[in-house]
């Protein structure tokens, strides 16, 4: 049978640092870093605590490390990302990489009456081609 891997478990001495840092936070006392903010976060205020136990030299767990995403979850992302193209550099593109970029020149874009106008125009157009069809 094989031996089952131990975790380190935090020292006595490193519970009762984080127990005085959990109560000075419920008290509203504790304050975090150099500029004195108070913390409103119960998860910062534990890192806090195990920092300090840590700073002390006390043995501290170490945080569980996180599962890795699972082979059908990879699977799924690779197959969305097939789908998807990506467009290639042509040479021109590759002999110009090196050089600065003028910025194109923007195009004017035309009043509002006449872009409704226009499309009031196709949309007729569209309308009699169904007709006839």
């Amino acid at each position: 049978m094989a031996a089952k891997k131990t975790r380190r478990k935090t020292s006595s001495k490193a519970q009762k640092v984080v127990k005085r840092i959990m109560e000075e936070f419920k008290e509203g006392e504790l304050e975090s870093g150099k500029a004195g903010k108070s913390v409103k976060s119960q998860k910062q205020a534990v890192a806090i605590g195990l920092s300090e136990a840590r700073k002390e030299g006390l043995k501290v767990a170490k945080a569980p490390k996180r599962k890795k995403a699972t082979k059908k979850k990879a699977a799924k992302k690779s197959v969305k990302r097939a789908g998807t193209k990506r467009k290639v550099a042509s040479s021109s593109a590759k002999a110009t990489a090196g050089k600065k970029r003028v910025a194109p020149k923007r195009r004017k874009t035309a009043k509002r009456k006449t872009a409704k106008r226009a499309a009031k125009r196709t949309t007729k157009r569209r309308v009699v081609k169904r007709a006839k069809a």
